[in-house]
């Protein structure tokens, strides 16, 4: 039984296995390529010859921290504001009868179709013309990239979190308004921490989509000082592979510390709140 057991499962742990080394081989090789001598991308083998840290050392000489800085200010910003402005609107969503809501939700669902490239143009003469007159959220600033980012999250968002809000029981509610509760403390008492799974989705997503993104920023931040992780390595790189490989292989290793750390911080609340907010019971 065990033999016949072994076979059944031996392709399945071959597909595994393939997926697994072409994930892998990716960033064995960049963690290779971050502890070599040299900067060039000829000759390079799995296993370094001679293993060296010079690159990890240049971070601080070609600005790395500068752009981790920027990106982790915009990250969390981001994060954190989308939450909070999401959740209040999926609540409305969730919870109230107003004239429109359905024609609300269905034109927030039909907005988050649309490619966000397709808004570039208009998003540079929005942040252009609110410089004028708010310098601090015009272009070349990372609080204009903020708001930019808060407004491309927030149609997916709110029917996720929406979703999960129509999971808990309205009963809960309305307990607590006849003990003398206001809608809003049963808001921040009650929903809130029951709704912890898919908010921290929400903000890990938004977390990682901010961080990870390249054309936004580039397009709106032409200050070095301004750049963030992906625009700065970009720049740093473009055109010189053959000289600053290493370089580039050790600002990318240590670049993704930050989402693996804010993965590895809410992971235990991700499977219940994709699983949970999927669904409408």
């Amino acid at each position: 039984m065990k033999n016949q057991s072994f076979i059944k499962q031996f392709p399945k742990h071959i597909i595994i296995w393939i997926f697994l080394v072409f994930t892998f081989f990716p960033v064995a090789w960049t963690i290779s390529a971050s502890f070599r001598a040299g900067g060039g991308l000829v000759g390079q083998r799995l296993i370094p010859e001679q293993p060296t840290l010079y690159h990890y050392q240049r971070l601080t000489e070609i600005g790395f921290f500068t752009w981790i800085k920027n990106s982790v200010i915009v990250s969390t910003s981001t994060s954190i504001l989308n939450v909070f402005f999401v959740s209040l609107a999926a609540y409305a969503f969730s919870r109230f009868r107003f004239w429109g809501k359905n024609y609300s939700l269905m034109t927030l669902l039909i907005l988050q179709m649309f490619p966000a490239i397709m808004g570039m143009v208009a998003v540079y003469l929005l942040l252009y013309h609110v410089g004028k007159y708010i310098p601090f959220l015009g272009l070349n600033t990372l609080s204009g990239l903020v708001m930019v980012y808060l407004g491309g999250g927030i149609p997916y968002n709110i029917w996720l979190i929406k979703g999960y809000f129509d999971t808990i029981p309205d009963s809960l509610e309305e307990s607590a308004l006849i003990d003398g509760a206001t809608r809003f403390q049963t808001y921040y008492k009650i929903v809130l921490p029951l709704a912890r799974p898919i908010l921290a989705v929400v903000a890990i997503t938004t977390f990682i989509g901010t961080y990870s993104d390249f054309i936004l920023a580039n397009i709106l931040l032409k200050d070095p000082a301004k750049y963030t992780f992906a625009v700065g390595l970009r720049n740093f790189v473009a055109g010189m592979y053959d000289v600053r490989w290493g370089d580039f292989a050790a600002a990318s290793i240590v670049g993704g510390l930050p989402i693996v750390i804010v993965f590895l911080a809410l992971q235990n609340l991700i499977v219940s709140g994709l699983t949970r907010g999927a669904v409408k019971e």
